[in-house]
């Protein structure tokens, strides 16, 4: 903040840059929409073979950040937003695993359908773009709804700001103008081994066919249930 004829003026991010502030590059993993989505278009439960190798995409993101030995080379931090159900199971391995991978972890109680890590993640981006040079932004999540337009604002002031998510959950990503979007399965070594889908972006020439996710039976019987409920 400055004054002005005794007025105070704030400043603009952009009226920091150079005055000091490290670079960073930062990734955010938002692990309830990635885990749904996943969900989504397997059209199955994830087992261990088809969920997300985190040893991978830690190091594309880091490759990503260039020469760490550069002059201008950024510091890169990956954080991962996770909510945490009554009955944690593995996740407690599961998030001793991400810390040893170099990620940090907020992990937030999911005692209501409402509780949710959505302004968490906001919230953390903003405190990041204040507290450095945020050179590069890398969200995995197909939530639009929440990520769109803060996103946007933060490609107009120079951030390179890169969405990772499914492409049939990421229309906001894709039709942006603004946003890079990239395929989390273009992710090298992302996956042990390729998912059970067909992509609507890279389909073969002769085309292919999309099975059911579900019973043409099961669905009948819980529609019609809910129309006579």
């Amino acid at each position: 903040m400055t004054e002005s004829g005794g007025t105070a003026v704030l400043e603009s991010p952009d009226d920091e840059l150079g005055r000091g502030r490290p670079a960073l590059d930062l990734l955010i993993w938002d692990a309830p929409n990635i885990d749904m989505t996943l969900s989504t278009v397997i059209g199955a439960r994830p087992t261990a073979a088809s969920r997300p190798r985190f040893d991978a995409i830690a190091a594309w993101f880091v490759d990503g950040a260039g020469d760490p030995g550069a002059p201008d080379a950024p510091e890169v931090e990956a954080c991962v937003f996770a909510n945490i159900p009554p009955v944690v199971g593995s996740l407690q391995r599961w998030v001793e695993a991400l810390r040893g991978f170099g990620f940090a972890v907020f992990a937030r109680p999911k005692s209501q359908p409402d509780d949710d890590i959505d302004q968490a993640m906001l919230d953390h981006i903003e405190v990041r773009a204040h507290s450095h040079r945020l050179r590069r932004l890398v969200v995995f999540s197909g939530d639009g709804r929440n990520f769109a337009e803060p996103l946007e604002e933060l490609a107009r002031s120079g951030t390179q700001v890169v969405v990772v998510a499914f492409s049939e959950v990421a229309g906001y990503a894709i039709s942006s103008d603004l946003l890079e979007f990239i395929d989390i399965e273009d992710v090298p070594g992302a996956f042990a081994a390729p998912l059970d889908r067909v992509r609507l972006d890279a389909l073969p020439p002769e085309g292919a066919w999309l099975r059911p996710t579900r019973s043409l039976r099961d669905f009948v019987t819980s529609w019609t249930a809910r129309r006579n409920a």
